[in-house]
């Protein structure tokens, strides 16, 4: 294909919370075996379904009510998703409303069984959850089953790059 163009594949109808619409999305996935776009539409508090396929005007809602801000899917396609108004994420079967929390669920907090305004996910093949707990200053590793988290990466509060910039030695 030689398109020089991009192509609007979800939205595109303006802002809004019709499902012909999206608002300010922040994340989106490749569900393989139904073709089809996951997208965390953060703006209307969901997370919906668009087929790729040619000629879908509208997506479908998997889950509302979701301060959600990113997204991943596991080998056995399993739904994660980081929600950043209850401090936590959660694991969906698709068509599952529910969920499981996997990582946080202990209101907003820096202890090792909470998060802080979760954003970014990572899950390997054991099912280990990695979180960017972001106003924690931390990445926490949440194994399968776990009641808190293992802190992999900072905790030590809010680094200070500039710090080095007195140090004229460092950038000579």
């Amino acid at each position: 294909m030689d398109d020089t163009n991009g192509q609007v594949v979800a939205g595109g109808n303006g802002k809004g919370n019709r499902l012909d619409q999206l608002d300010r999305p922040t994340d989106v996935l490749i569900d393989k075996e139904t073709d089809s776009l996951i997208i965390c539409d953060k703006g209307n508090r969901r997370v919906v379904r668009w087929s790729r396929r040619s000629g879908t005007t509208q997506g479908e809602i998997l889950i509302e009510n979701i301060a959600c801000a990113r997204l991943a899917m596991d080998d056995q396609r399993y739904l994660y998703i980081s929600d950043t108004g209850k401090h936590e994420v959660k694991r969906y079967q698709i068509g599952d409303k529910n969920g499981t929390i996997v990582a946080g669920g202990n209101g907003q907090g820096a202890r090792l069984n909470q998060l802080n305004y979760p954003t970014y996910i990572f899950v390997d093949q054991q099912q280990t959850v990695y979180v960017s707990d972001r106003n924690n200053h931390r990445v926490m590793k949440w194994n399968k089953g776990a009641k808190e988290g293992i802190v992999v990466a900072g905790g030590q509060g809010e680094g200070n790059a500039h710090s080095t910039d007195k140090n004229s030695e460092v950038f000579s």
